[in-house]
């Protein structure tokens, strides 16, 4: 990987962990229907007392089958193939345009100082992480 699309990798890096993002690939809806199956399933049985059973048995299996899938957008970053990590830099590319810069710091420092450059940089990964690995973001309060 050239030096400048490291730079590029570790300032996605940065953008979000600032922002506090974490990320669910694939599978969050798989935790979501196990919950509502045992549900109903528990009001078919049970009745009224049988949903709140079937719910509580059914969000725990979901919390199981879910547990590992959210990672912090950082380690998602870093874990990208060299191909998607390609696809990343040329988008982000588009937007710092011919910025030069000539060590991480010096990236980083451009980019937070300028809130719209910021603001467009973290739209495009947040963008990318959504359409290309079909992830679902979420914001860390």
């Amino acid at each position: 990987m050239s030096p400048r699309m490291d730079d590029v990798m570790k300032l996605c890096c940065e953008l979000s962990a600032n922002q506090q993002v974490k990320t669910t690939v694939k599978g969050s809806g798989k935790g979501a229907a196990a919950a509502g199956a045992l549900a109903f399933a528990g009001g078919l049985v049970g009745g009224p007392l049988g949903i709140a059973v079937g719910g509580a048995a059914g969000g725990l299996l979901g919390c199981w089958l879910t547990s590992g899938q959210f990672k912090p957008l950082p380690q998602i970053i870093m874990e990208l193939s060299p191909q998607e990590k390609q696809k990343l830099y040329d988008d982000l590319m588009e937007i710092l345009g011919d910025i030069q810069w000539t060590d991480l710091a010096q990236l980083i420092a451009l980019v937070m100082g300028n809130a719209t450059l910021k603001q467009q940089l973290t739209a495009a990964l947040l963008g990318y992480i959504t359409k290309e690995l079909q992830a679902e973001v979420h914001y860390v309060d």
